[in-house]
Formats: C-alpha cells, structure tokens, sequence
C-alpha cells in the first residue's frame, strides 16, 4: 500500500456534490445539479427553490490559500463595483459567512465554489460598438482593482511566472536533450530580456484579471459585461492582460486592427493607458502564447492526455515564435 491517490482528476457526481454542499448554504432544498462543463475546473448548474446557480469545482491544485485570495478578491470588488457597468459573478456566502467549502475527492480535497448565475451572451467582440464597451468594462475593472487591499499571499504574473515556470514545464515535456531545446531556452531568455527593458521604462502595474481573453470570461446584456472565472488573477502588468484580448483568435484579420483601437478607445476613455504600455502589448502577447503553450503540457497528466502534444504541435508553436524573430539564429529544430 502507497499514499499515493487513486486518481489524478475524477468528476465527482452530482449527488454526491448535492448531499455535501446543499445544506451549507441558506437557499433551500437543491433540485437538481447537472455537470455542465469540463474545463480547467469543473461546472455544475445548480437549481434550488431560490433560483438558479453555477457551482464550480476547482482542479485539485487549486487550494485553501488560493481560493482565499479569489474570495477576497471578488468579495472587494463586488463592492467596488456597485454603480458601475462592469459587474462580477458574484460568490454565495454558505450559511457560516464564508464562501468557499472544501470537499474529498479521490485524487485529494479540492475547493467547491457556488456563483450567482449570470444572464447574458458570450459577446464575440466582432464589431466596434462591443470591443468598446468591453474596454471600458475592464478599465472600469481595472480602476476597481486599483482600490483593493490584500494583505494575503500570491505569486506574481511576472516572467518567472510566465516565461521562465512555463519554459521548466515544456522542457520537461519534450525531454531536455531534445533538439527544440535549445531554441525554446533563446526564446525564453529573448522574451524576458524585452519584457526587462519595457518595464523599466515604466509599465502600468497591478491587480489584472489573469485571463481576460473575453471569450468564455465574460457575459453581455444589454452593452455592459459581467467578468468570471478570476482563478489566475494576481499583480501584474496590465498590458499583459488587454494582450490577451488583443491575440483573440475569433475575429477576421480584415479589421482586427479596427476593433483593437476601439477596445482602446473605450479603454481610454474610463482610464489612462499610456503608449508605452500600448507598445508593451505586442511583447504580452508573445509572452502570452508561450503560457499558453506551457498551459497545454501543464493538463497532459491530468485531463488532455499526450497524444495530441507531441511532435506536430510542438512544431506549430516552434513556427509561430521563430516568426517572432527574437532570436536571429533560430536554425534548431
């Protein structure tokens, strides 16, 4: 017999998540808890007497010390907000003041989380009118941001984080006496090199959403946005979070550029954003790709499997960050 748990990610039934968590909160008897969406985390939708709610349980290596930050977080903001048009999916206090539960699973304890359920659409951001409003929600976001105090623990989004974790997690993947291995440590160094030099010339820095790519983060009604999923907020630079919505992949190259200033413009026009961080976006973004590609190999054990990260997919990443061309001699392969 070993320690060792019997799974590395289960999705734990319905009923089970039921009969644990319905009677921690204040909300009447649950009716029904339907899985609703495998992700990062897992998503159930919850329906009891007093309306209709989104439960979310995080991965296993989410735990007690970072949801308490996200918890705090959010419990700041939802007061910072008020009056404002960006708003966010509010966490329910359980019945003891808190607002998160911590529950067994057969892979460890992992934290159980139950939102208000937002009304709304996913907004594609694929005209001017929306990119806009979506910006002036996240300066709205980020100005609130500005005004939290948190006296708790969390790491950073800054290249050790971003670039330097990210590179450790991919060449343990790949093996590091493969051929790519090289190139992929230039890069790495090329990308925190530039990120040094922008931010010593002085980048807007603080609280960020962590994710803010506004696809599946965020709802519209009615032109005003509300913001989820905050599991990776921390300070950081804001250029690398508007980056994320700048390397969106779902709107048509003919006027991407356009929706970009619009974004900027309703940025703008709720809070400052300097030209120095707006030319800091283009090295986010690349920054950015590299996490998301550390991102993939981070799930192989736990949900995605190898398969389909092998040679194929490392070479498209290898393709996209030679175009780059931080790195003069990129003749590895």
């Amino acid at each position: 017999m070993t320690n060792q748990p019997m799974a590395v990610s289960s999705v734990l039934a319905p009923d089970y998540l039921m009969n644990g968590l319905s009677g921690q909160y204040e909300l009447g008897p649950w009716a029904q808890c339907v899985y609703w969406l495998r992700g990062l985390n897992d998503t159930y939708r919850v329906q009891t007497e007093m309306g209709t709610y989104i439960l979310r349980v995080y991965r296993q290596e989410i735990g007690k010390k970072e949801a308490a930050y996200e918890m705090e977080l959010l419990g700041q903001l939802e007061e910072l907000l008020a009056g404002s048009e960006a708003s966010i999916a509010r966490p329910v206090r359980k019945a003891d003041g808190t607002r998160y539960s911590v529950i067994a699973a057969p892979e460890g304890e992992r934290i159980a989380v139950l939102f208000e359920y937002v009304e709304g659409v996913e907004n594609r951001l694929q005209d001017e009118e929306s990119c806009y409003a979506f910006g002036q929600s996240a300066a709205q976001l980020h100005l609130a941001m500005d005004r939290v105090r948190l006296e708790l623990p969390r790491r950073e989004l800054n290249t050790e984080f971003l670039v330097e974790e990210s590179l450790q997690r991919i060449i343990r993947h790949i093996g590091k006496e493969h051929p790519a291995a090289v190139f992929l440590r230039e890069y790495a160094d090329a990308l925190q090199d530039r990120v040094a030099s922008a931010a010593a010339d002085g980048l807007d820095w603080g609280i960020c959403h962590g994710d803010m790519h506004g696809n599946n983060n965020a709802v519209e009604t009615g032109g005003r946005y509300t913001h989820f999923d905050f599991e990776w907020s921390a300070p950081g630079w804001r250029a690398y979070d508007l980056a994320q919505v700048r390397s969106r992949k779902r709107q048509s190259a003919d006027n991407k550029e356009q929706l970009w200033q619009a974004l900027l413009a309703g940025y703008r026009s709720v809070r400052s954003f300097s030209e120095k961080d707006e030319q800091a976006v283009e090295l986010f973004v690349l920054v950015r790709r590299f996490w998301i590609m550390s991102l993939d190999v981070l799930f192989v054990p736990t949900q995605s499997g190898a398969l389909d990260y092998g040679e194929d997919w490392l070479n498209e990443f290898l393709e996209e960050f030679r175009s780059a061309g931080l790195v003069q001699h990129a003749s590895h392969t």
